[in-house]
C-alpha cells in the first residue's frame, strides 16, 4: 500500500496552460491557503505548494492547524508558531 496526499484544489482553478492567476472567489480551508491567495485571491503552483507545507508540519509537529488558534497557543497559527521556535517538539 502506497498512500498519497494530493489534490489541494487549486488545480481546478487552473486552465491547461495556466501556472498563476487571479479569482475573486476564494474557495477552501483557511488554514491551508497561501496568503496571497487568501488576502488576495492571486493563486499560483506555489499555492499548493503551501499548502502541502503546512500539511508536512502538521505530520511532523503533531498539532493540526486549526487548533492553533485557541487560547493556549496565543491565537497565533502553526506557521507561526513553528518559525517563532529553533525546534519543534
Amino acid at each position: 500500500m502506497n498512500p498519497k496526499i494530493s489534490d489541494f484544489g487549486m488545480a481546478k482553478i487552473f486552465g491547461v496552460d495556466q501556472s498563476q492567476g487571479n479569482t475573486s472567489r476564494v474557495v477552501g480551508t483557511y488554514g491551508y491557503m497561501s496568503p496571497e491567495y487568501a488576502m488576495h485571491g492571486q493563486f499560483s503552483t506555489k499555492s499548493d505548494v503551501f499548502s502541502f507545507g503546512v500539511l508536512v508540519l502538521e505530520i511532523i509537529s503533531g498539532k493540526k492547524n486549526s487548533t492553533f488558534y485557541q487560547e493556549e497557543y496565543g491565537g497565533e497559527d502553526l506557521i507561526s508558531h513553528v518559525s517563532s521556535k529553533s525546534r519543534i517538539y
